[in-house]
């Protein structure tokens, strides 16, 4: 077993490599406790890790329940080859690099992976809550299931007992933070997610400071500063770079962003997502509200009202087979066979529930989760194997109200109650006569498609079209055994593309058929001025 860093010891966590008994255990991530490592694998420990045992004979790798440390492996006719990072797997069992084309299809029509495979042919990701084992040179594998959640609490007292486990579990997440001797900081927005961290802090007593990253105008820096005032925190606003009249920003050129996510994620996200960009490596703790939905039951959270089983059903179907025009036959028959166990599960909220875990966790947070790896080691509460499994085991349709969460960050942080919320409202109010919802609940700030609420990632314009287009649809050879050019050209015929993040996920997979990664970073490429919308048009 080889395990290799190069970031400063940290007195906090065990060693990468240590040895109890006959057997060495390996620790990619981090453990809530660091005394359970010699308890390794074990599906009750709580933090955010995969481990690695070898003793005579025998190698184990092991995932937590959302595997965003991952594990991936690849066999030859010599050797079994199990890591932490796909592409060094993929390059120890062969000599040059050959990408698996069409397992990309999912790429393309998510920006993630929505199965186990990689884009890199014979390597796989290993399952949540699962544990390789070679011994004496056979492999296999062995899967606990996802925790079954529980009736939702018929009484105020039960639902008060069941919130208050989850508070418990956040809150161990973060008391060792306590008495690190400097604040954490949090990127605070005016979602749901990072409102229940900001909480979780405050009442676990954590000095911390908070930074959103957007305009004054735009509902998340608006709302991160009355949370903050109302925690009594320091808020620092991060402006993007914008041309002298503030009528345009400015942004990286498509190519340099898809090098440095290639680069980081080992071609398993889309450059439409914003990748944490490297700085040298601190050991001061992080936290931002990545995954918090599972809380919210996850998937399930793009559904408003309708949880028919039609409805449901419609919802997997269209997660696997997005975009079906766009795809050749073949393509569209892949994604069908990835769609079947999940469209077989009887219980479908269910099925949504954990595909969440699997798939939007379990390989696109593992994947984006590499680039904050550069800049230190983030503390992921939502992320926590306690914390996910007691999520999972409260009833989806609850967690789905939102009444869970808006019970828990009053239960934190009471201060933040009269705090509005950014998009929609609380959906527990739905069912609550308006009259008494005004009266009790805070009210909600809209987005916006112009104004405060305009992205360039959303909003490309003309400019950056015209690049996104160029790479595109001149790589259309080697995107041709997944997608269908003539759809793919029309997707392009308007002056700006009508969905940019399709633009984008095709964008990224073009380069990494044609070459762009591994290979040297893009040199002297000019950024891109994408114009605001002009609101009275």
């Amino acid at each position: 077993m080889f395990a290799w860093t190069n970031e400063p010891d940290d007195s906090r966590q065990p060693p990468m490599l240590s040895r109890h008994g006959d057997r060495i255990i390996g620790l990619n991530g981090h453990l809530a406790d660091p005394a359970d490592v010699a308890r390794l694998p074990d599906d009750s420990v709580g933090g955010c890790f995969s481990a690695w045992t070898a003793r005579d004979g025998e190698l184990t790798a092991s995932t937590a329940i959302n595997r965003v440390c991952p594990v991936f492996y690849a066999e030859t006719p010599d050797a079994h080859l199990v890591g932490s990072r796909a592409l060094l797997v993929h390059l120890v069992a062969r000599p040059q690099v050959v990408h698996d084309v069409p397992a990309l299809q999912t790429m393309v029509r998510q920006g993630f992976f929505l199965s186990d495979e990689t884009p890199y042919q014979g390597v796989s990701a290993l399952r949540p809550s699962s544990r390789l084992m070679v011994r004496d040179g056979v492999r296999g594998v062995t899967e606990t299931p996802l925790p079954r959640a529980t009736p939702a609490p018929a009484s105020e007292r039960r639902k008060r007992a069941a919130i208050g486990e989850l508070a418990e579990a956040l809150l161990a997440t973060v008391t060792p933070l306590r008495d690190l001797g400097e604040p954490v900081n949090l990127a605070l927005t005016g979602g749901r997610d990072t409102r229940i961290l900001a909480a979780l802090l405050h009442a676990a007593r954590v000095p911390f400071r908070v930074t959103t990253n957007g305009l004054d105008t735009h509902p998340d820096v608006i709302l991160a500063r009355r949370i903050a005032a109302g925690l009594g925190v320091a808020h620092t606003v991060i402006v993007p770079p914008q041309t002298a009249a503030k009528d345009a920003v400015l942004v990286e050129h498509p190519l340099s962003r898809a090098w440095e996510t290639l680069r980081t994620c080992e071609g398993m996200t889309s450059a439409y997502e914003s990748i944490v960009s490297y700085l040298p490596y601190s050991g001061r703790p992080t936290m931002s509200g990545q995954s918090g939905e599972a809380l919210r039951a996850g998937s399930l959270n793009l559904l408003q009202t309708d949880l028919g089983d039609k409805a449901l059903r419609r919802r997997i179907d269209t997660t696997f087979r997005k975009d079906e025009k766009v795809f050749t036959a073949e393509a569209n028959e892949h994604a069908y066979e990835l769609a079947r166990p999940w469209l077989a599960r009887p219980d479908r909220l269910e099925a949504l529930d954990h595909l969440y875990i699997w798939y939007k966790v379990g390989r696109w947070q593992a994947s984006a989760r590499a680039g904050a790896l550069r800049r230190g080691d983030p503390v992921r509460p939502f992320l926590d194997n306690r914390v996910v499994r007691a999520a999972l085991s409260l009833d989806q349709t609850w967690r789905l109200s939102e009444e869970v969460i808006y019970t828990l960050i009053l239960r934190l942080a009471p201060k933040l109650r009269n705090v509005p919320i950014e998009g929609k409202p609380w959906r527990f109010a739905a069912d609550m006569p308006r009259s008494l919802w005004r009266r009790r609940l805070p009210g909600h700030m809209p987005t916006s498609k112009t104004g405060g609420g305009w992205s360039w990632r959303t909003s490309p314009g003309p400019a950056l079209t015209d690049v996104l287009r160029e790479q595109v649809l001149g790589s259309l050879d080697a995107l041709a055994p997944i997608v269908n050019p003539d759809e793919v050209r029309a997707l392009f015929t308007g002056p700006v593309v009508q969905k940019p993040a399709l633009a984008w996920h095709l964008y990224t997979v073009s380069t990494l058929l044609t070459g762009l990664y591994p290979g040297r970073r893009p040199q002297d490429l000019p950024e891109i001025t994408v114009s605001r919308p002009d609101p009275a048009r």
